[in-house]
């Protein structure tokens, strides 16, 4: 069927929202910082051109930068396969007709919308602290430490990345639904056949899902690489070195 000039105008009206959206709070925010990456610019000055001055700088005079890269790039590799193999073992435990079911996907959907928050992380720099809740519970068994989490070396990237892992909602609704598409005939047909449970996930499951994998991957791969405000409020940018 042949669409009139008009279905185009409401299509664009309705898509209008996003395309909005997108240009004013993504794309423009992006060329803007890297317009400012090669400038001198303080906020209260006008912007000076320096070139690549502040990628030399950055390269050759900082004595972090390695250290901020291996970092960063330890703390990806590690929570987003630990944030996506939990987020996928939650869904198929959800993945089912129960009582209050939707209830409980509510609560671990929850971390999610909070977790990235700046009052979230004051909590977790209270809970690892050397006279927090860990060291509290050590206590308890006989284990008495006053080490603080966030502030030695060693131990601050685990916190982040437990902070991380715990935030893993997100995939989980994306995993379920994906689990939702898969037809329950090969499950059936499987059971037929005398597979059991583990060979049903790694036959059945997991090549079904791999396309929502590979979309959680790069989902969450992003996020872990844009990281910054619970790192810096729980450590200080001083923790995780």
């Amino acid at each position: 069927m042949k669409l009139r000039e008009n279905d185009h105008i409401v299509g664009y009206v309705f898509i209008s929202p996003f395309i909005l959206g997108f240009l004013i709070f993504t794309l423009f925010p992006i060329f803007s910082s890297l317009y400012f990456s090669f400038t001198d610019y303080d906020l209260l000055s006008a912007p000076k051109w320096v070139g690549l001055a502040n990628y030399q700088k950055m390269f050759t005079d900082d004595d972090k930068i390695m250290d901020s890269i291996r970092v960063t790039l330890t703390y990806v590799l590690t929570s987003v396969p630990l944030r996506l193999i939990i987020a996928l073992f939650v869904a198929i435990l959800l993945n089912r007709a129960a009582k209050g079911i939707g209830l409980y996907r509510a609560t671990y959907y929850l971390p999610s919308l909070i977790g990235g928050s700046v009052a979230v992380s004051i909590m977790w720099r209270q809970i690892f602290g050397d006279k927090g809740l860990v060291n509290s519970l050590l206590g308890s068994i006989g284990i008495h430490t006053d080490i603080s989490w966030i502030g030695y070396p060693a131990t601050a990237l685990g916190t982040l990345v437990l902070l991380s892992v715990w935030q893993f909602g997100s995939s989980m609704l994306i995993f379920l639904a994906g689990l939702k598409n898969i037809p329950g005939t090969y499950y059936e047909a499987a059971s037929v056949d005398g597979a059991g449970p583990v060979r049903k996930f790694f036959n059945i499951t997991l090549p079904l899902l791999s396309p929502i994998i590979l979309f959680n991957l790069i989902l969450q791969t992003i996020s872990g690489f844009l990281t910054f405000t619970p790192a810096y409020v729980i450590s200080n940018g001083e923790g995780a070195r």
